[in-house]
């Protein structure tokens, strides 16, 4: 019995013993041995490498062994290298390390090498692979946009066929270049095809644009005309729907324009695609364009429809044209959306239409009987999630009928021919 019990203690002094094995650092040409037990972690192992090797501190250290990392230092912000403080093993259970010892390969590199390396500015003419994956989903048409998965797309049919940045220039392919890159304005004319309010507009009346561009902000020779005149060329339509243009970048070319700018002026050229000049039909037509877009957005106010954590509007930045701060903090009801939608369609159609010398007065009814028959329309539609339909073609109307577009154009041209007889 004395000699099991002596048995059993020698082998519990064997189960504590710890493994020691020889470890070979080798560190640009230089190599050095020492040992350390098998279960050393790997913030002890990055330690003991760099007091073998006599590593400065500035040099942040990488250990691997068999082709596999082992330990690795972190580069917090600062600038200063500090030791990985995670507790694992620096060789995993199961891994066999032999008798002559373990090889280990120590990579260095300087802490200001790093840092250098991460304020340089990325090469915008170099995609990553997650961008990759976003071109690939955009050539089978299952991109997710700038609005979300359910928005972000065009109608099938009603569409702009091609979209075109402009590339001539070269803008952003420069490191010291301030402008956006011409992937950036790409980007741009994405979110503006797929805007909810401008899928709204086109689905409606049926129309199919052959290309959205950008317009050249340095080398256009419509806009240097107009800057002849004294004018301010912000985009132009080609052959009534053939080619829309639009001026994205700012004149110091720092950045875009604002967003709902650039709405408007795309509003704007679409309702060339019927009139070229700008006469009363043709404000008329911009107008309840206008208010049809805003109402779109509206529906997804009234609907608690959020993309990102923000509504359509905020991200359109027209909140303020639809919810005044007048309204308090609650939802206002549909009518008063949509009179808040027409108040601020005539506001601006006031500033548009003086510089053609033309009088609110003479679009303003059909702008607001549009928006009052747009809403009856849509009394049913409380959140508008849907692939949209033409106005005037709901089930509960009748078919032979004209819609709230076609009554209010046919009001607007008899206004128009009145006017003319007048004089």
């Amino acid at each position: 019995q004395q000699w099991k019990q002596s048995n059993k203690a020698n082998s519990n002094i064997k189960s504590k013993r710890i493994e020691m094995n020889a470890v070979k650092f080798s560190f640009k040409g230089r190599s050095e041995t020492v040992t350390a037990p098998e279960s050393i972690s790997s913030s002890a192992l990055l330690a003991l490498a760099r007091k073998s090797l006599q590593i400065d501190d500035d040099i942040v250290l990488k250990l691997i062994f068999k082709g596999k990392t082992i330990a690795q230092q972190n580069v917090p912000t600062n600038g200063s290298s500090t030791a990985d403080e995670d507790s694992k093993r620096a060789f995993p259970e199961g891994v066999k390390i032999p008798k002559s010892g373990a090889k280990v390969i120590v990579m260095g590199t300087m802490t200001s090498g790093i840092a250098t390396l991460n304020s340089m500015r990325s090469d915008p003419l170099m995609r990553g692979f997650d961008e990759e994956k976003l071109v690939s989903k955009a050539k089978n048409g299952t991109i997710s946009t700038f609005w979300g998965p359910k928005l972000g797309s065009q109608h099938p049919k009603y569409k702009f066929c091609r979209l075109e940045e402009c590339k001539d220039a070269s803008f952003g392919t420069r490191p010291t270049s301030s402008t956006p890159h011409a992937f950036e304005a790409r980007r741009l004319l994405e979110q503006l095809a797929t805007d909810p309010g401008v899928v709204q507009v086109l689905t409606s009346r049926e129309l199919v644009v052959g290309c959205l561009g950008e317009m050249d902000p340095i080398d256009d020779r419509l806009m240097q005309k107009k800057k002849e005149e004294g004018a301010c060329l912000l985009g132009y339509n080609t052959n009534h729907g053939l080619r829309i243009d639009i001026k994205l970048r700012t004149d110091d070319l720092n950045g875009f324009r604002p967003y709902n700018e650039l709405a408007s002026t795309l509003i704007h050229e679409v309702s060339h695609n019927w009139v070229s000049e700008h006469d009363v039909l043709f404000w008329t037509n911009y107008g309840q364009m206008k208010v049809e877009y805003l109402w779109k957005h509206a529906c997804y106010i009234l609907g608690g429809l959020f993309v990102n954590g923000k509504r359509t509007a905020s991200l359109a930045g027209i909140m303020d044209m639809i919810v005044f701060p007048s309204d308090g903090k609650d939802t206002p009801t549909k009518p008063k959306l949509m009179d808040n939608i027409c108040q601020s369609v005539v506001k601006e159609l006031a500033g548009e239409m003086m510089q053609h010398r033309l009088p609110v007065q003479l679009v303003a009814p059909a702008v607001i009987g549009f928006g009052k028959d747009l809403m009856m329309e849509t009394k049913d539609d409380s959140i508008g999630i849907g692939k949209g339909q033409r106005l005037g073609a709901s089930s509960n109307d009748d078919q032979s009928g004209l819609s709230a577009r076609e009554r209010a154009l046919a009001a607007a041209e008899k206004r128009a021919r009145e006017a003319k007889e007048e004089k």
